[in-house]
This record gives C-alpha cells, sequence and structure tokens, in this order.
C-alpha cells in the first residue's frame, strides 16, 4: 500500500469515528453532563446499598434533577444495557468514556 493510501484511509476512519461520536452525542436524551452525574450518583449510593435489580435510584435522581423526559432517559439507558441501577453503571457508563 502506497504512503498517500494508507494516508486516505486514515482520515476516513477518523471522519467515521467523527460521525459515530456526533450520531451518539445527537441520540442522547438529556445532557452529558447529567449522565455524568446520574453516574456519580449511583456509583455512591450502589457501593453503601447494593441494587435492587431495578432502576428505583435512577428514578428517583432524575426527578430531583427535574428532568421532564424521565421515562425517555430511562428507555434509552434500557436501549443500551440499563436495565437496573447496577448494569446502568455496568453498561451504560462505559459508552461515555
Amino acid at each position: 500500500m502506497d504512503p498517500g493510501e494508507k494516508q486516505r484511509r486514515k482520515q476516513i476512519k477518523a471522519a467515521l469515528a467523527k460521525k459515530a461520536a456526533d450520531d451518539f452525542e445527537r441520540s442522547l436524551p438529556t445532557s452529558r453532563s447529567n449522565f455524568t452525574k446520574l453516574f456519580d450518583h449511583l456509583d455512591a449510593l450502589l457501593g453503601q446499598r447494593g441494587c435492587d435489580h431495578t432502576n428505583s435510584l435512577a428514578n428517583a435522581f432524575l426527578r430531583d434533577l427535574m428532568i421532564e423526559n424521565s421515562d425517555e432517559v430511562v428507555a434509552w439507558m434500557a436501549d443500551h444495557g440499563g436495565y437496573c441501577d447496577c448494569e446502568i453503571l455496568a453498561n451504560v457508563e462505559e459508552y461515555f468514556e
């Protein structure tokens, strides 16, 4: 492979990665900041209480933040593997890393 082709492939790969990142950001039903706060909150509480295999902690936190579309946020997290509070941390948080 000649150097020009290698560079072209790098550019295509970078453009595809940027598009995927942009698409992900547009898919978020609330701000990245709200998700970060939620993950921190769950991390602290699950360490103390453990998981009851519901998303009750996440729901309460979203209500406290007065997120109007909390049902949409919960559905989005479930679509990304977060069916309960501990799965939100295990599966959803990794999308934000």
